[in-house]
């Protein structure tokens, strides 16, 4: 059974509510240069499109910096400016309107780090502390022998430490691995001692599929305990395609039903029609729908309708031929070469009627 979300401290990033039980919410991180402002606020517009609710950008010199706040007038989304080693870069940023910012305070010195801090402080930025295997502490990893789970946790109690003790408590947490059982088991021991709110991510999860296997376990396993309140699936690539992934996370743990949930069987010897095809041609048409519903495909007339019972709206086919059907009732009767058509059709209405009756 799902537990209860854990609770932690609210913050926001920009509008958007983080923590103290508001919705998981879904990022990503821009792949284009941040100092090619019109590629880069493209990219972000696209994310958006999708469903990304937070956006990351690097910052890698002054006139990335600088082109935090030209872009964040052309995006709709809440932007996070993510520094390595140079504070400075983070003061700019800081005084440029970024709604936050993320730091590895392993690469930037304590006298540095303060001056941020205090700048953030003063202007009532959050900022998420991003703990990574990949460059914790060297007193640390000594004392742990490796980046293990409990490296990450000291490293992130630490720093969280620090930034308390300077009165500033706009706090996120990330620990980050790119070994799965260590980041689960790093945030289940962060959980338990702090209420700052928790980024989850498996950091370096490589290409589509690997990062989809990675991250539904190690996100999926941490937000069925109700840890967790930000999200990010990394792909090796578009940076758009870790949105439905991370949706369908959340679809999956019923956490947030947003866009389609498509279920279709994985075919036999009773198939009788090009089930791939078709699901792929209904993936297609749906992309970026943000309405819930559950879409049932299946590829046989006898089982299907009541084997999909749960199913809001679906197809059953048969030779050349197969049925519509909603709820498990058999509506009508259709050709194969309707299938996509009139299942496009079906589901457009039903979404016109929820959003007639929810105005």
């Amino acid at each position: 059974m799902k537990e209860k979300r854990k609770k932690t401290n609210a913050i926001f990033i920009g509008s958007v509510k983080i923590g103290d039980g508001a919705p998981v919410t879904v990022q990503s991180m821009t792949s284009t240069d941040t100092r090619d402002v019109a590629s880069t606020a493209a990219q972000i517009n696209r994310m958006q499109e999708a469903g990304c609710e937070i956006v990351r950008v690097a910052v890698v010199d002054m006139k990335a910096a600088d082109a935090v706040s030209e872009i964040q007038q052309r995006i709709n989304i809440p932007l996070i400016a993510d520094i390595h080693f140079d504070y400075r870069l983070a003061l700019r940023v800081l005084e440029r309107g970024a709604d936050a910012i993320r730091i590895n305070p392993g690469n930037i010195d304590r006298e540095h780090l303060l001056a941020v801090i205090r700048t953030a402080r003063d202007r009532d930025i959050p900022i998420r502390i991003g703990i990574n295997s990949g460059s914790l502490e060297k007193d640390i990893l000594a004392r742990h022998g490796g980046p293990t789970s409990s490296a990450l946790v000291e490293s992130a109690l630490r720093n969280a430490a620090f930034f308390e003790e300077q009165d500033f408590h706009l706090i996120k947490l990330s620990l980050k691995s790119s070994h799965v059982p260590t980041m689960i088991d790093a945030y289940r021991q962060i959980s338990k001692r702090t209420e700052h709110p928790l980024h989850l991510g498996v950091t370096e999860a490589g290409g589509l599929l690997h990062s989809a296997i990675k991250s539904s376990i190690g996100l999926g396993v941490l937000l069925h305990e109700g840890i967790g309140d930000t999200i990010r699936v990394s792909v090796t690539g578009d940076p758009v395609q870790e949105i439905p992934v991370a949706y369908g996370i959340l679809r999956a743990l019923d956490i947030r039903k947003v866009g389609p949930d498509i279920i279709s069987c994985p075919t036999c010897g009773r198939c009788e029609i090009d089930l791939p095809a078709l699901a792929a041609k209904v993936e297609d048409r749906l992309d970026g729908m943000k309405n819930y519903m559950k879409i049932a495909l299946m590829g046989c007339v006898v089982n299907g309708p009541g084997e999909a019972a749960e199913a809001d709206i679906g197809i059953a086919g048969g030779r050349h031929s197969g049925v519509l059907f909603k709820k498990g009732k058999v509506i009508r009767k259709i050709q194969e070469n309707e299938f996509v058509d009139v299942l496009m059709d079906e589901i457009h209405a039903m979404v016109m009627q929820s959003e007639k009756k929810e105005d």
